[in-house]
């Protein structure tokens, strides 16, 4: 239970900064906001994020960036930002695929009726690519639960070391990794069930 604690902790936390970051990137890139020299940078960078491993980056955040800044960063700490920088790339592409998949027809008419860009985005244009854009913040959201079981690496107690933990003491791999399987299984389940009531509830609102 601990071991599960810390892993929805780390999942949810990096989904925040991901959804953060990726949102604000997205708008920047999408076709319809674009600018200039800002725009083609943030792809740069979403680009590099996209390319270099999750462990790699793991392993980046928690000896390199530490050493050449001369700071100190828990485990945690490290498991969360680099989480939340890589899954942040593939977040951009989601949220602009969002935005640009609206008719731009739907752009105009927000910019015709006086709307600022702030005011277009919030009451016209998101409430549109959200609900296109909800199965893949789920199927991300899943993902990055998954990815947890990789910061074990760097000694992060998290559900899938907890479950090494337990069977270099009680030598009874069969049942504890059935069980560590199964608690994956069950918090998958939540975020699937979480996705479908908030599917459910932009149909009713959007009806």
């Amino acid at each position: 239970m601990k071991g599960s604690v810390m892993t929805l902790q780390i999942a949810l936390l990096s989904f925040i900064m991901s959804l953060v970051i990726g949102t604000v990137c997205g708008i920047l890139t999408c076709r319809h906001l674009k600018i200039r020299g800002i725009s083609e940078c943030i792809e740069g960078v979403t680009f590099v994020l996209r390319a270099i491993p999750f462990f790699v980056q793991l392993l980046l955040m928690y000896f390199v960036i530490p050493d050449v800044l001369k700071i100190d960063m828990t485990a945690v700490t490290a498991s969360i930002i680099s989480l939340g920088l890589c899954s942040s790339g593939y977040m951009t592409q989601i949220i602009k695929s969002g935005l640009d998949a609206v008719p731009v027809s739907q752009w105009e008419l927000t910019f015709s009726l006086g709307y600022t860009t702030y005011q277009s985005l919030r009451f016209g244009i998101f409430p549109q690519a959200f609900l296109s854009v909800l199965p893949n913040l789920n199927n991300e959201l899943e993902s990055l639960l998954k990815s947890t079981a990789i910061v074990s690496s760097i000694g992060v107690l998290e559900l899938t070391r907890m479950g090494m933990n337990i069977v270099s003491r009680e030598m009874e791999p069969v049942p504890i990794y059935l069980t560590v399987a199964l608690f994956y299984t069950v918090m998958s389940l939540m975020i699937k069930c979480l996705s479908l009531f908030l599917e459910r509830r932009f149909f009713y609102v959007k009806s």
